[in-house]
């Protein structure tokens, strides 16, 4: 069973449960639809959970779950990643794919050299995200994913082909 985190606790709201949520995806009114089933994961921990209220405040989503409709009951979630199971992500067109689908990707730069591979998509909450890439001895660097920079993304070949200028590695 795969999971794909969606978002981040990053605080309650009121005193009914609710919690304010960093969303990392596109489609938050499908997510968090009542009876919805999520996960929530603090990477070690994960409790199952449906979604009870959602409403949006101030462009966050405001999520409750089912049986943690109490501040005190959801405070000790603050800090943890809201995640859907990958078979429950809505297809896409053809051509298109899920961010979460260019780590393990090998990224290389126009010339066919390999750079590393993708260890993480970091989302910048309102500007591009970065891909964070690992090279081969262990450190990491970030290429912002920008037409700047992402020439090509080939996920069957698992092949990112990046601009690289200087300072960027």
């Amino acid at each position: 069973m795969t999971r794909i985190a969606i978002g981040k606790i990053i605080n309650t709201h009121g005193l009914k449960g609710e919690v304010k949520i960093e969303s990392w995806s596109s489609y938050d009114d499908q997510r968090y639809v009542k009876g919805q089933q999520l996960y929530l994961s603090d990477g070690q921990e994960v409790l199952p959970v449906n979604v009870a209220t959602y409403r949006r405040h101030k462009g966050y989503p405001l999520v409750s779950f089912a049986g943690l409709q109490d501040i005190n009951q959801i405070e000790a979630y603050k800090g943890f990643e809201v995640q859907i199971e990958d078979s429950d992500r809505p297809p896409l067109p053809e051509g298109q794919f899920y961010m979460a689908d260019l780590i393990g990707l090998e990224v290389q730069d126009e010339e066919g050299n390999v750079l590393g591979e993708v260890i993480d998509v970091e989302p910048t909450n309102g500007a591009q995200d970065n891909l964070r890439v690992e090279r081969e001895d262990g450190t990491t660097f970030l290429v912002p994913y920008v037409p700047a920079f992402i020439v090509d993304v080939d996920i069957e070949a698992e092949v990112i082909v990046v601009h690289v200028i200087e300072g960027l590695l």
